[in-house]
């Protein structure tokens, strides 16, 4: 579909631009600019902000299902937070054995093909069994090279979590990055010294900073400062549960802005009611939008959609607020992936929009690749 948006507010690449318009043609941008546009618009958006849509790069799942090898569930996830705004959305897949693994690879490589999702993540199954989180331990194994091959399907899979401590971890993050996945550190018991030996050898990204990890510690650092010290990107789950509140503006006041990148870290509740649920093997329970594994009580990931972060990072609506929560949750996101195509409003990138009320900053409308969502 072809059309001219205009709005009070524009989220371009640098800057804001007041008033802004867009203009699509074939399910890409073919112009932004500020001021009046060059010809009557098609959809007048008033008082609004147009970002890029959000590109969510760890997310389990849903609208009450989970991604796995039921198309169903993961179409119902997908369509679940293309509504609150996600319009590039890459599918985490929780530790199982190596074989269901691979089954639902396979299975969501069908999706991948189609543009639907950006690629798969695994997040296991080589995670520590002290920081497992709401991975099944039962699961986790150390990495070899044959499940290495097996799992870490080109062109299907975006990103692994590895934690660097375990045994094959180096060759197996190595393997990683040589099969044109990014190679991620998270749910680890590492010291600092093997991260850095894991960032030597190639990965660049932190799961979920301070989640499943040792906490800061003066005398024994550990795996965050590593982390922090270095050049990788760093996932917060900014869901206002999984990490406090001042803590990410202090990262957000000292740390390079294209660094920080926000997720949902979502579950299947995301979008749907509280109750019961299941991630993975594990049973998890919902109370108040608080997701919890029913044994143990740990966090099971987050009941958040895109929209939420985008208004925790954001904070309040000045040009500066905007810049920062769409960097976190479209720009950063898709450059740590190589996504060309998405997480700015530019000329030659994909038609995604999302149109934000300019003072709450709640979802309205959303387009993807030029076609707006009903």
């Amino acid at each position: 579909m072809d059309a001219l948006l205009t709005a009070d507010s524009v989220v371009a690449r640098d800057r804001v631009l007041h008033p802004g318009w867009i203009e699509v043609q074939r399910g890409r941008i073919r112009a932004v600019g500020e001021g009046a546009p060059p010809r009557p618009a098609t959809d007048e958006l008033g008082a609004a902000v147009l970002a890029p849509g959000f590109v969510d790069v760890h997310c389990h799942g849903g609208g009450g299902s989970s991604f796995g090898s039921d198309l169903d569930a993961a179409t119902t996830a997908i369509t679940t937070h293309r509504a609150h705004g996600t319009t590039t959305l890459v599918a985490s897949l929780v530790s199982a054995p190596v074989d269901t693994l691979r089954s639902q690879v396979d299975a969501l490589a069908e999706l991948v093909a189609d543009g639907a999702l950006a690629g798969v993540h695994l997040e296991g199954p080589w995670l520590s069994t002290s920081y497992c989180g709401a991975h099944d331990p039962r699961a986790l194994r150390p990495p070899t090279r044959d499940d290495v091959a097996a799992l870490v399907r080109p062109d299907v899979v975006r990103m692994v979590t590895i934690a660097p401590e375990l045994d094959g971890a180096i060759d197996a993050t190595r393997a990683t990055v040589a099969a044109g996945a990014v190679a991620a550190v998270g749910h680890t018991a590492a010291d600092a010294r093997i991260v850095r030996d894991a960032l030597r050898a190639g990965a660049s990204h932190a799961t979920h900073l301070f989640n499943s990890m040792p906490p800061l510690h003066h005398r024994d650092p550990g795996a965050v400062l590593a982390l922090l010290d270095s050049g990788a990107t760093l996932e917060l789950i900014r869901d206002g549960v999984h990490v406090s509140r001042d803590l990410c503006g202090w990262l957000d006041a000292i740390t390079d802005p294209s660094r920080m990148i926000a997720v949902t870290d979502a579950m299947a509740a995301a979008g749907a009611p509280d109750g019961d649920y299941t991630l993975g093997a594990l049973d998890v329970i919902v109370r108040e939008g608080v997701a919890r594994v029913a044994v143990s009580g740990v966090l099971a990931g987050s009941t958040a959609t895109a929209d939420v972060l985008f208004h925790d990072v954001a904070h309040g609506t000045t040009d500066r607020d905007l810049l920062r929560a769409t960097r976190q949750t479209a720009t950063n996101p898709a450059a740590a992936l190589d996504l060309h195509d998405v997480g700015e409003l530019r000329p030659g990138a994909f038609a995604d929009v999302v149109v934000l009320d300019r003072t709450a900053l709640t979802v309205t409308r959303v387009m993807r690749r030029g076609d707006w969502i009903s």
